[in-house]
């Protein structure tokens, strides 16, 4: 099993762990079946992890599906609060174990890795206390000697499927309001990195989460993890990935009409308009550029710089750049961690000689480098980006900057729509009527205006067009997981 002596002794060894846990109990894959967890620091193996089957994925379902009534009714809304915040405690008395097993499995950086956790921790907070907000209303009838009231129940079992990218926080994004809302979970995590949901889980079931109310289920079998799309006791799905896994899910959905989430792919554009705080904007641009080696959803991957002062704020950029020291995540003074494996190299590769080809300009980077083991590759920046390139329509999810120069707003803001997504858009500017004319014409879900940091537990987190449906986090957030029940008394006085 995952016998592999873990690189880093941690304060709480039992956090690590390797099994899937399901119905209330820590399980190994018949036959002991593993994979391989890999650090992207290294390429090797980090640790094994129980493999898991679709009969597993069906009696978590099972199980969920009684169990969820422990939550519902059996939990009081402020009940279910005190489980949440307890569950906030833990994982902040633990948030050294977790942030050095996030870094480690993930390759983030361990500035970055705890500031996740941290992130992770505060969704949990947020819906402890927005468990105790579940409002009805009263509607007046229509009709005489009548009332119509409604109440908001859970919508049951939820099939929860999380990236890689964001280990901790895409499972408590989803987590906290389901159990807020009173729905039991069965999480598939990521293959890459299931250890930091394995940790999680273990310290919800310590705050006080009925066993049989969550359950995560690791596997590298595709086709098993598909239950929870396909299976009608699974009531509602929340998927966080590519946007053609989210469309294939989605369809097997709807032959049972569950409940969908989808926080799909992106192709966010960052603008810099010629009146914008330029050492502002390249603060912004390192923040949502090279976050996380460029890999999240909402990273800059087509930057706009208006042409009268392009050069100027490519040449802040590139100096900042140039200062990043790659290497393991874990390591002091590292600032640029890793991609997640060999083939995101690839495609950062691509997406560079393709751009080059084209006509860009390579100012800084461009290359994996030399001396370092694992899935690196150098901060880049490209100038003279066009929209004939492919990092103009694909995303690239890696630390390419490529930077498009405009003349005016309506170029801009054509340019910026011209994609089928729409999650997340920046620009940077000091005029409030543009500010409020661009905020309104950008086709996206989330605006980051003068920030390249837009991701908060109270800041609704979701996309428009083939980004995907529904919203995380925020007073919106824990609607995802409930049904609206209408009430009609008639006869009252007769």
């Amino acid at each position: 099993m995952g016998s592999i002596s873990f690189p880093v002794q941690l304060k709480n060894p039992g956090l690590l762990d390797s099994r899937g846990l399901v119905a209330g109990e820590w399980k190994q894959a018949e036959g002991n079946k593993t994979f391989p967890v890999y650090e992207p620091s290294s390429g090797d193996v980090l640790y094994n992890v129980s493999d898991l089957s679709k009969n597993d994925f069906i009696a978590a379902i099972d199980s969920a599906h009684e169990g969820y009534k422990a939550l519902y009714p059996g939990m009081t809304a402020k009940e279910r609060g005190i489980v949440l915040r307890k569950w906030n405690d833990l994982i902040l008395e633990n948030i050294e174990d977790l942030t050095n097993i996030l870094s480690l499995e993930n390759g983030k950086t361990y500035a970055e890795a705890k500031g996740e956790v941290g992130y992770a921790a505060s969704f949990v907070s947020w819906f402890a206390e927005e468990a105790t907000r579940a409002y009805g209303d009263y509607i007046p009838s229509q009709y005489k000697n009548a009332m119509v009231f409604t109440v908001k129940e859970p919508v049951g079992v939820c099939g929860i499927i999380t990236p890689w990218n964001f280990p901790a926080a895409m499972i408590t994004r989803k987590i906290a309001p389901a159990i807020a809302a009173g729905c039991s979970v069965v999480i598939k995590p990521p293959s890459e990195t299931p250890l930091s949901a394995i940790a999680l889980a273990k310290l919800a079931l310590e705050a006080g989460v009925p066993p049989a109310c969550i359950h995560v289920v690791p596997t590298k079998d595709r086709q098993a993890s598909l239950e929870l799309a396909t299976n009608p006791k699974v009531k509602k799905i929340s998927f966080t990935g590519s946007t053609g896994v989210g469309k294939m899910l989605s369809q097997l959905a709807m032959g049972t009409m569950k409940k969908v989430s989808m926080e799909l792919g992106g192709n966010a554009p960052f603008i810099v308009f010629e009146d914008a705080n330029l050492d502002l904007a390249v603060e912004g641009a390192l923040v949502c550029k090279f976050r996380s080696s460029g890999q999240t959803c909402v990273c800059a991957n087509r930057i706009y710089a208006h042409r009268n002062i392009m050069d100027a704020f490519a040449a802040k950029l590139v100096a900042r750049v140039k200062a990043m020291k790659l290497g393991r995540g874990i390591d002091e003074g590292t600032t640029q961690g890793p991609l997640v494996n060999k083939a995101a190299v690839n495609k950062v590769k691509s997406h560079v000689a393709d751009a080059l080809e084209k006509g860009g300009q390579l100012i800084t980077g461009g290359k994996a480098p030399e001396g370092l083991k694992g899935f690196f590759f150098e901060p880049t920046v490209i100038t003279g980006a066009t929209q004939q390139m492919q990092v103009a329509t694909d995303e690239t999810f890696g630390p390419l900057a490529a930077i498009f120069p405009f003349e005016s707003d309506e170029e801009v803001i054509q340019m910026a729509n011209s994609t089928e997504f729409g999650l997340a858009g920046y620009f940077f500017s000091e005029n409030v009527g543009r500010v409020m004319r661009v905020a309104g014409k950008l086709e996206v879900g989330m605006v980051g205006v003068n920030t390249g940091l837009i991701s908060a537990c109270e800041t609704p987190f979701g996309g428009v067009k083939e980004s995907g449906v529904g919203r995380e986090g925020s007073m919106y957030g824990l609607a995802e997981y409930q049904n609206i029940k209408a009430v009609t008394i008639g006869n009252l006085h007769e």
